[in-house]
């Protein structure tokens, strides 16, 4: 299985530190917190990873290279200037990803979600890793009855960021910006993704406050 790290971002939220660093390449415990993500990668046997690339997207290559000092092959798939969104910057990639499922995280995300265990049911466009809601999103985005992911208005799971996709839900996409969560709407009112909770480590680094957070609590346990 090959894996996608979203990494095109502005990062708005942690301003001013990504006027000048793209949000990937933000250090906790000392390295790019990207740099984390491929390492995960590289111990759960997945060795060819795409990295998309928009605000500052330069930075990025340059900074991690063809992916061999990470223990993987690194393809980049840049969208320009302007972001493709979600949807769109996964569906670009596509080519690079298929024809079987494959793996996608948020890249401005911390989690010990065991990569290596995620699979995808044969019945399944999608499988999401759902996690507790964290403080900043209490009302969560999706419901989970006995392994189905389901739309309702309470009792919700976030989603993690982390999920296995085929090729096929994105059948009927064109090459535009767009975002995932109408996708996921479609697919799960067909009744095609599956999910599990994850109640392991997890944190949106979506702010300099969690940033500096989450890099104290990994210095703490080096």
């Amino acid at each position: 299985m090959k894996a996608m790290l979203l990494a095109a971002g502005r990062g708005e939220r942690m301003r001013p530190i990504t006027d000048s660093l793209p949000k990937p390449l933000v250090r906790v415990g000392g390295k790019p917190l990207i740099a984390w993500h491929l390492a995960a990668l590289a111990r759960a046997g997945i060795r060819e990873v795409v990295i998309n690339l928009s605000w500052l997207g330069d930075q990025v290559p340059a900074t991690l290279g063809d992916g061999r000092d990470y223990g993987v092959s690194i393809t980049y798939s840049d969208e320009g200037p302007v972001p493709l969104e979600t949807g769109g910057g996964i569906f670009k990639a596509v080519p690079l990803l298929g024809p079987g499922p494959f793996l996608v995280v948020n890249a401005d995300i911390w989690t010990d979600v065991d990569f290596a265990n995620l699979e995808l049911e044969d019945a399944a466009h999608a499988h999401l890793v759902l996690i507790p809601n964290p403080p900043h999103h209490p009302r969560g985005d999706f419901g989970l009855e006995g392994g189905r992911v389901v739309s309702r208005e309470s009792d919700r799971f976030t989603y993690s960021g982390v999920g296995v996709y085929r090729p096929e839900f994105f059948g009927g996409c064109t090459a535009e910006r767009f975002p995932l969560l109408p996708l996921l709407n479609r697919a799960i009112a067909a009744g095609l993704v599956r999910g599990h909770v994850h109640r392991g480590e997890w944190c949106d680094v979506g702010t300099t406050e969690r940033l500096a957070s989450l890099d104290a609590r990994v210095r703490a346990v080096q």
